[in-house]
């Protein structure tokens, strides 16, 4: 059964691969894309998104976001992984066809939720501003929701713990009280943190295979990666990139690819762990409990990466192909 979703994004390298994979895979209807800062301020964002709905012809709606975190000064755009307009090295033309939808993008999350109740899965591959907005203009979208897939956090399994302070992700870094509001909501939260995500590599040779296998799309993939890659190869010391924001997608298209871990996740707001991710899974009683009363979540523990890789390059492939 097709699976229709809102992606929620700051596109973004590891994000045109994950927009790409969503719009690519045959059991996911991608059926907006609502953007909001990031890796890039919100008008590249919008830009970028336009961008690609224009290069392959989505059908996705696309809604423009917040521009700056609920309480938090922002941060700023992520340029030393991105680069300047968020594509690495690919310029974006200045000119693209297409608008933004008249609303916010927590008010088409709101509409759109409502206009199909338990049909739509919200999947948010950058900070949590927008879905915190949605939440608190509209509280009961938690009853609409069918589920919400979080790109997002470190919880310290696999000895993964933060990747833009030692303890925080930095989606969750870029907003945490957003975050924070996020899965403390009654609505099923699936976090995808660092935990698995940096357990999938996309290596040198895998994107080279990818061009030359998947036409067009596979060299587009390839030239936008030439950026991240040099990032990776500098500063974590791996000729390959971690498979962040295309995990997201992956669960959603085949949950059963990732182990998940039950219990209700807080979020430090402030502080030198700001950001900082903490799940309790004990089930013990406490004198002293902020998660008792919370919402109990899912975050994923471990996943079966060689499935994940060869689903992703089968899909991109096939897209490819239709793309001719």
């Amino acid at each position: 059964m097709t699976k229709k979703i809102i992606l929620d994004t700051d596109p973004g390298i590891d994000d045109v691969m994950a927009i790409l994979f969503a719009e690519a895979h045959p059991d996911i209807e991608l059926k907006a894309i609502t953007t909001i800062y990031g890796n890039v301020a919100i008008a590249g964002a919008t830009h970028n998104a336009l961008y690609l709905k224009q290069k392959y012809g989505f059908g996705a709606d696309v809604a423009e976001g917040a521009s700056k975190p609920i309480v938090r000064p922002p941060v700023g755009p992520t340029v030393a992984v991105h680069g300047e307009s968020g594509f690495g090295d690919v310029q974006v033309p200045a000119d693209v066809a297409g608008e933004a939808d008249s609303r916010p993008a927590y008010q088409y999350i709101i509409d759109a939720v409502t206009a199909e109740p338990n049909e739509i899965t919200l999947v948010a591959i950058g900070p949590l501003t927008n879905l915190a907005l949605a939440l608190k203009a509209e509280p009961n979208i938690v009853n609409l929701v069918k589920e919400v897939v979080i790109m997002g956090g470190a919880f310290g399994v696999n000895d993964h713990r933060g990747n833009v302070t030692p303890y925080a992700e930095a989606n969750i870094h870029d907003d945490p009280h957003a975050a924070d509001i996020v899965f403390g909501a009654a609505w099923p939260v699936v976090i995808i943190g660092l935990d698995v995500t940096e357990q999938s590599f996309f290596t040198a040779d895998y994107l080279d295979q990818l061009r030359d296998d998947a036409a067009e799309v596979g060299q587009f993939i390839w030239d936008v990666s030439r950026f991240y890659l040099k990032f990776y190869k500098e500063k974590v010391g791996l000729n390959a990139c971690h498979v962040h924001d295309p995990s997201a997608i992956a669960y959603v298209i085949k949950p059963e690819l990732f182990t998940l871990r039950e219990g209700p996740v807080r979020v430090v707001t402030e502080g030198p762990a700001e950001g900082m991710t903490i799940q309790k899974f004990d089930g013990r009683q406490y004198m002293h409990d902020e998660w008792q009363t919370q919402t109990s979540q899912r975050i994923g523990v471990a996943v079966n990466d060689s499935e994940l890789l060869e689903i992703y390059r089968q899909t991109i492939i096939d897209y490819g192909q239709k793309q001719r």
